[in-house]
């Protein structure tokens, strides 16, 4: 069986999908993983992914492409030229998978599956409906299991990635703790200042930390670093940067893709989470985690990007002593 993931989201969304990935891999004999640009490189480190198909989808992301007949018209004849058996969509919670299952159909992928709030006519051969509650991981793996694509014995449903690299040429020796002050929407970000006030305290609490950013986001990294700690922004790949969570003991992060990356690498997460989306539906999944943040602030469930609240209170009300706090107490539970 040849088999399509179809996964148009983020880095993060694209990580969550893992286990279902591989549910679909333990019975189809090729996995070919349709994503987006923000996606490509998370999907490149999922186990049981044989190809990654990479679309900029005009019904995905923050800022899509315009409509464009003949893009679109292309990646129909690009799907059909693969000739896949079945195709598995993957979407948020609020999202809906038919724009991307009238493309499949078009492209005659036989038999096309997705969790659809809305009637699909003939798009969808397997309509499946979310249960309340489910976090984004495990919803999809409910969503491969309509399906008929189940674990591999031995599979515990967690996220997970590829073997990372060693790093300690960049962290270098000893144990450390890693924060990674960006996110991709501001909504979800604490604040620089109180950052590198973290970053200050847990150096002077005899921590070692390591600051990790992107490329876009160095003068950031630099600013939360100061004098106290490692900065690493702009320096990292996807790969290295699942070397650099793997061995340490904590990350401190927003609710972005570094969150779910420190969860399949194993690695403990104080996680700073703005409530714009539900903590149930999008928290560290599967590692040990304390969750800091007002999750009954008045933005919650608004998934907005920007903070609808002056003053950012459900994030900036919680102090640089709560993060050293929360990072004690993970290190004292895995002593």
């Amino acid at each position: 069986m040849k088999a399509l993931v179809v996964r148009l989201d983020s880095f993060g969304d694209v990580l969550l999908a893992g286990p279902a990935v591989r549910a679909v891999a333990a019975r189809a004999r090729h996995v070919t993983m349709l994503c987006g640009p923000r996606g490509e490189p998370a999907a490149r480190l999922l186990p049981g992914v044989d190809e990654v198909l990479v679309w900029d989808a005009p019904w995905e992301g923050v800022s899509p492409p315009s409509v464009d007949e003949a893009d679109i018209e292309a990646m129909v004849r690009r799907v059909r030229a693969a000739a896949y058996d079945t195709a598995l969509i993957l979407t948020s919670f609020h999202q809906s998978p038919l724009p991307t299952a009238l493309m499949l159909r078009m492209a005659q992928v036989p038999r096309i599956g997705a969790d659809s709030v809305d009637h699909p006519g003939r798009l969808l051969d397997v309509r499946h409906r979310r249960l309340p509650g489910r976090h984004e991981a495990e919803a999809a793996l409910d969503t491969a299991a309509a399906m008929g694509f189940v674990p591999a014995a031995g599979d515990d449903g967690r996220l997970r990635v590829l073997p990372a690299p060693d790093t300690v040429g960049l962290t270098g020796n000893g144990p450390y703790v890693v924060v990674h002050p960006g996110a991709s929407a501001p909504a979800r970000a604490w604040s620089p200042d109180r950052c590198a006030e973290a970053v200050t305290l847990l150096a002077d609490a005899g921590f070692r930390v390591v600051v990790t950013g992107g490329p876009h986001e160095a003068a950031l990294t630099r600013r939360v670093s100061g004098d106290a700690a490692l900065n690493l922004g702009g320096r990292t790949d996807a790969r290295k940067l699942a070397g650099i969570l793997r061995t340490a003991d904590v990350l401190v992060s927003g609710n972005t893709g570094p969150a779910h990356l420190a969860a399949a690498v194993g690695t403990p997460v104080v996680s700073l989470f703005s409530p714009v989306v539900p903590a149930d539906r999008w928290g560290p999944y599967g590692v040990r985690s304390v969750l800091l943040g007002d999750q009954r602030a008045p933005c919650a469930d608004s998934r907005a990007r920007h903070c609808p609240v002056p003053g950012h209170p459900c994030l900036n009300e919680v102090t640089p002593q709560d993060v050293v706090r929360a990072v004690q107490k993970l290190l004292k539970e895995s002593a």
